[in-house]
């Protein structure tokens, strides 16, 4: 009998949510996705010490040594992913510009041309923006541009149809947050089909495939096996390195979940700024989640500056 892990290939395309290239590299996932708290995991590893050490000299001379580093970071550990994937790597703007526009069109372009400067192309990256407002306009627009986006932090059913609408490439609704917004807030626990981050991700998927979206649905922030089998089937789902081991250690044959294509379908809904805002804001685990969500990327992005700033003055 193969994996569940081989088994779930067979239904659901495989993302590792992770930049540990030593993972990636035994797992064998199709894409990759990081984000400021996985860069700041890597920065810290010795591992990662002379790719660090290497951006720190090459940004020396710039304006802003530290955000040159960052961002030279950042490309450079999807550069090295790239190597070993046949997919995309998604690398996230700074969560700190999540609600500027110009500023997060301006970003998403310097990191494309940096990956384009060494001979990662477009077409091989998907710029990761939080699912507020203002990032799912400036995701069009990149869209438009040819660049195209994964819309993260997404909570609420109002994100996934402004997205949607927006013509993003894909979003990444995340499962586990959800889960445990709603496991404290009702003193109980979930699983399977019963799970509000499953039931959440699999309604989006049904109104996607029934009013023809073409944007891709990636289950994302998973706390257990069991959300990732009741999941089997939708687009893409992104899970860490140490819940594609588990699936590969267990046996079994995994079935495309009923709950993506039987329950609620709900009519098309196109809406303008001011309907979103209230959508969302309606939605008070959205609300919440998308918040905490962007403060902590920026908290783990402070922390790789710092890390940055200090090896820096250190003189390495």
């Amino acid at each position: 009998m193969s994996s569940k892990l081989e088994s779930l290939k067979q239904h659901t395309l495989i993302v590792a949510d992770t930049g540990d290239i030593d993972a990636i590299r035994t797992l064998q996932p199709v894409d990759a996705t990081t984000n400021p708290s996985l860069l700041l995991k890597a920065a810290e590893q010795e591992s990662y010490s002379p790719l660090l050490n290497r951006v720190i000299t090459e940004a020396a001379r710039s304006a802003d040594p530290v955000a040159e580093a960052c961002d030279r970071f950042a490309v450079a550990v999807g550069s090295d992913i790239i190597k070993l994937i046949p997919g995309r790597i998604s690398t996230e703007v700074d969560a700190r510009l999540s609600f500027d526009r110009p500023a997060t069109l301006k970003k998403a372009f310097e990191l494309v041309e940096r990956y384009e400067s060494v001979g990662v192309t477009r077409d091989r990256v998907l710029i990761k923006i939080a699912s507020t407002w203002e990032g799912i306009q400036a995701a069009a627009e990149l869209e438009r541009a040819g660049i195209q986006c994964n819309l993260t932090l997404l909570f609420s059913f109002a994100q996934a149809k402004a997205c949607a609408d927006a013509g993003v490439f894909l979003i990444s609704p995340f499962v586990g947050r959800i889960y445990d917004w709603y496991k404290k807030q009702e003193g109980r626990d979930f699983s399977g089909l019963d799970d509000p981050g499953v039931q959440s991700v699999a309604r989006i998927y049904r109104y996607y495939k029934q009013h023809l979206y073409n944007t891709v649905v990636m289950g994302a922030s998973f706390r257990n096996i069991g959300q990732i089998e009741a999941l089997t089937g939708c687009d893409r789902l992104t899970i860490s390195p140490a819940l594609l081991q588990s699936l590969k250690e267990e046996d079994g044959v995994l079935a495309p979940s009923p709950l993506l294509h039987a329950g609620q379908i709900d009519d098309r809904d196109v809406l303008n700024e001011e309907r979103f805002r209230w959508q969302h804001n309606e939605d008070a685990m959205a609300t919440e989640k998308l918040a905490e969500g962007i403060r902590a990327f920026a908290a783990d992005q402070v922390k790789l500056e710092k890390l940055i700033a200090a090896r820096i003055k250190s003189g390495v």
